[in-house]
């Protein structure tokens, strides 16, 4: 026994073990498990008893998928679901389940379907009538969101716009379409495009906006830093393994001044006016929030004023 782990916490880890293990596992179900983005230690223990139980694993990796399952003691037989064989693999997958086995789905780190191979799977089991259980886990977009504060719980909006374009011309119009959006905007990059994508942002959101780089996130490495954009470029040649390892990027919201100029934009109040013929103030000024991605409480105040003006 590791002599850090108290007999307490031994016995509370096999407790719960022992009652993830009884629950219900239901055969001829996809299983869509997630799966650590760096960190061994991140997967879950339903995920362990999902991994464990499946008649086989369908990985975007087999090779990759095989290092995490050996290192949790997981035997189950792997099969190949990745882009360029995806719709083949579906069809295997569901023949499968029509035979009452369990298939797990993992992608090479985190959520499988999301930025990662694996929606074409879902899609067509689902279409033919088989269960799909999601088991949720680590993923890069809520990890880097939740290190670095971008959003509040009055106004929790984000988007995530996944890789950037590899050319310039069609990463440059592709950013400006993305950080034109009234919330922060959070996206994948890879190391040898990282410098380019830095540069393209300078030019499109100009040197104030600010910008969280996260990196290597959840492994030993990890570093999450916010800068205005000016500094980018000089922050990253600062140190040479700033350059390595996988990247979110997160563009922050335009600032307050910004927000200041879209609330008294005609648009918002013709969209509260339109709101507030049906529903509520409270509940306009929710469905405000979501649509135009400002802040929740300024928007109540302004359809509040806007109604007692009406009346």
């Amino acid at each position: 026994m590791n002599p850090d782990v108290s007999p307490a916490a031994s016995d509370a880890w096999a407790r719960v073990a022992e009652r993830v293990a009884a629950q219900h596992w239901p055969a001829g179900t996809l299983y869509v498990v997630a799966t650590p983005i760096g960190n061994l230690g991140d997967l879950g223990l339903r995920a362990w008893q999902a991994l464990a139980r499946a008649d086989v694993i369908a990985a975007e990796d087999t090779r990759a998928s095989r290092t995490l399952l050996d290192a949790w003691g997981i035997g189950t037989p792997l099969m190949a679901a990745h882009r360029h064989n995806e719709a083949q693999a579906a069809q295997a997958i569901c023949e499968r389940l029509a035979q009452g086995q369990r298939v797990a789905l993992v992608s090479d780190a985190g959520a499988p379907a999301v930025s990662d191979p694996g929606a074409r799977v879902v899609r067509t089991v689902r279409a033919a009538g088989h269960p799909v259980v999601p088991v949720p886990g680590p993923s890069a977009v809520i990890t880097a969101l939740m290190g670095s504060g971008v959003t509040t719980d009055e106004n929790p909006a984000f988007a995530f716009a996944g890789f950037a374009p590899p050319k310039a011309a069609a990463r440059q119009r592709w950013l400006r379409q993305w950080c034109a959006l009234p919330a922060p905007v959070l996206m994948f990059e890879s190391p040898h495009r990282l410098a380019a994508t830095l540069s393209d942002l300078l030019e499109v959101c100009g040197p104030d906006r600010e910008i969280t780089v996260a990196r290597e996130l959840t492994k030993r490495f990890e570093e999450i830093a916010t800068l205005p954009l000016g500094e980018a470029e000089a922050w990253l040649a600062g140190d040479a393994h700033r350059s390595q390892g996988e990247f979110v990027l997160i563009v922050h919201a335009l600032p307050q001044t910004d927000t200041e100029d879209a609330l008294s934009d005609p648009a918002t109040d013709i969209l509260l006016d339109a709101l507030l013929e049906t529903v509520s103030v409270r509940d306009a000024a929710r469905v405000a929030a979501r649509v135009t991605g400002l802040p929740r409480d300024a928007l109540y105040q302004r359809a509040l004023a806007r109604k007692e003006a009406s009346e």
